[in-house]
């Protein structure tokens, strides 16, 4: 996979040895970011929904009906988000696993290309995945600002 002996001492086949570890290290930095941006989202629905429950006890019929379909609303984005952790995650330890299988190929002079091709592609679509569960709940936050939006327009001053 990687040359040996002499070979290595070539600038282009160093350049290619770098190219090749590094791509799995911008990935790895890209899923963190988009970790980092799943769980302070995450941490602002659990903080809405202490909110709401706090004020269910003292609430009439009407506010309690109100607030339950707030909390549902709330439920289903943090349901997109467990996923979209999950799915960051995974794409995470796929690449991890890309990366120990380049360096054991590299190691065994075998050909790991099809274990490396299988962890990157699998990183790749867990991160794709993860995206799209976030857009999913950046949509339906932003559906719930609307509708909150439009129902203290309807109400009465």
């Amino acid at each position: 996979m990687f040359p040996t002996g002499f070979e290595a001492a070539d600038p282009e086949s160093i350049a290619h040895i770098i190219q090749v570890a590094l791509a799995p290290a911008f990935l790895l930095s890209a899923l963190a970011t988009l970790l980092n941006v799943f769980s302070t989202r995450l941490g602002r629905v659990a903080d809405k929904v202490d909110a709401l429950s706090a004020s269910l006890p003292g609430a009439d019929a009407e506010a309690r009906a109100t607030l339950a379909l707030r909390l549902a609303y709330l439920r289903r984005r943090s349901l997109l988000l467990d996923a979209a952790v999950v799915l960051a995650s995974l794409g995470g330890v796929m690449t991890g696993a890309a990366v120990l299988t380049l360096f054991v190929g590299a190691l065994r002079d075998a050909s790991a290309a099809s274990v490396l091709f299988a962890c990157f592609g699998l990183a790749l679509a867990c991160t794709i995945l993860a995206i799209l569960a976030f857009l999913a709940e950046i949509l339906l936050a932003g559906r719930g600002i609307r509708l909150e939006v439009e129902r203290k327009q309807e109400e009465p001053r």
